[in-house]
């Protein structure tokens, strides 16, 4: 049995997380699929924005909700889409790996993400780029792992998986991914926050500034 650390205290985060790309591309049967262990060929498509909530016990002391939110396709040029970003601190985005277009229209999405929402240090947020349908014939470089690598790495994606909604391939994997991604940048951003707050400590103590001065020092400015 895990001991809980801080007194058995659980910690819970809840993270927004992106699932864009092209219309009809799966990202709703993805979502559907991590969410519920459902599978469907008979979606509408998705007006504006929905969102699923999933889960995970993710150790001994650590529950984490996801909050994915399925944003149409047809929305992505929209003013409306900087409004949905707000706040995510990860992001699929997926294509059909059936449908060349579908790829080649990725990089727009991945701008347009990286324009509209940043972590709060100003870096990218988390994005992985999911090949969806692998059970169906794929078109494209979607068929060469290594020049998918390289394509991630030029347009900086936090890496790649094969998806099929319809077989359960891969889903639990890349969100796992996604995950340990987000609370590695959540561990970062925590330790640079408390750099900030020693470093300004350490100022005031070198500078002489300890409460009772920099009290006094305000009661008698004029």
């Amino acid at each position: 049995m895990s001991h809980t650390s801080g007194g058995g205290e659980r910690r819970e985060h809840l993270y927004k997380i992106l699932v864009i790309g092209e219309l009809g591309t799966g990202k709703t049967s993805i979502i559907k699929r991590y969410v519920h262990q459902f599978f469907s060929q008979h979606y509408r498509a998705t007006i504006g924005v929905d969102f699923a909530l999933k889960v995970l016990n993710w150790d001994a002391n650590t529950i984490i909700r996801l909050q994915l939110w399925d944003i149409a396709g047809q929305e992505r040029f929209g003013n409306m889409t900087r409004v949905y970003y707000k706040e995510a601190v990860g992001a699929f985005i997926v294509f059909d790996v059936s449908r060349v277009a579908t790829f080649d229209a990725v990089v727009k999405w991945k701008t347009d993400l990286d324009t509209k929402v940043q972590l709060p240090d100003g870096s990218p947020i988390p994005c992985i780029l999911l090949a969806n349908k692998c059970d169906q014939q794929k078109e494209g470089i979607v068929n060469s792992p290594a020049k998918m690598d390289e394509y991630c790495r030029e347009k900086g994606f936090a890496g790649w998986f094969e998806t099929s909604a319809k077989e359960n391939i891969n889903i639990e994997e890349a969100a796992r991914s996604l995950v340990n991604k987000i609370l590695l940048n959540d561990k970062l951003l925590q330790s640079n926050d408390k750099d900030g707050e020693k470093f300004a400590l350490e100022h005031k103590i070198a500078n002489g500034e300890n409460s009772r001065e920099s009290s006094s020092g305000k009661s008698c400015a004029c």
